[in-house]
């Protein structure tokens, strides 16, 4: 059975850094593309980091370029998202997400996967 366990959320100081973990299970890394998105109530998803799991080619959005990092550990089946330099806007519900059918650019712009973990909460408060 397939599944994703996000963890790692957290409340945060602005400027602060946490790292978010993907544990997938059902699957191997290998052939699949891992995003990272985010949620806030009233808004649309946004993808904002995404990673080859073969290769480990990523992509960013615009909006965390330079300040979060994905990176992924095949030998454990988990991914990773640390995130640094943290802003109040950077407060959503993170979840991670599994696919076969996009490159890792599509994978974050068409924020549509196979298989989705059940999220986790950050926040960025002072």
């Amino acid at each position: 059975q397939v599944q994703l366990v996000e963890s790692g959320g957290g409340l945060m100081q602005p400027g602060g850094s946490l790292t978010l973990s993907c544990a997938a299970s059902g699957f191997t890394l290998d052939y699949h593309v891992i995003g990272w998105y985010r949620q806030v109530p009233g808004n649309q998803r946004e993808g904002v980091a995404c990673i080859t799991g073969s290769e480990g080619d990523t992509y960013y959005s615009d909006s965390v370029k330079g300040r979060f990092t994905i990176s992924r550990d095949k030998s454990k089946n988990t991914v990773y998202l640390q995130m640094n330099s943290l802003k109040p806007e950077d407060s959503a519900v993170y979840y991670c997400a599994a696919d076969r059918t996009w490159t890792v650019q599509a994978m974050c712009i068409m924020n549509e996967a196979n298989y989705w973990g059940q999220g986790t909460q950050v926040t960025v408060s002072s």
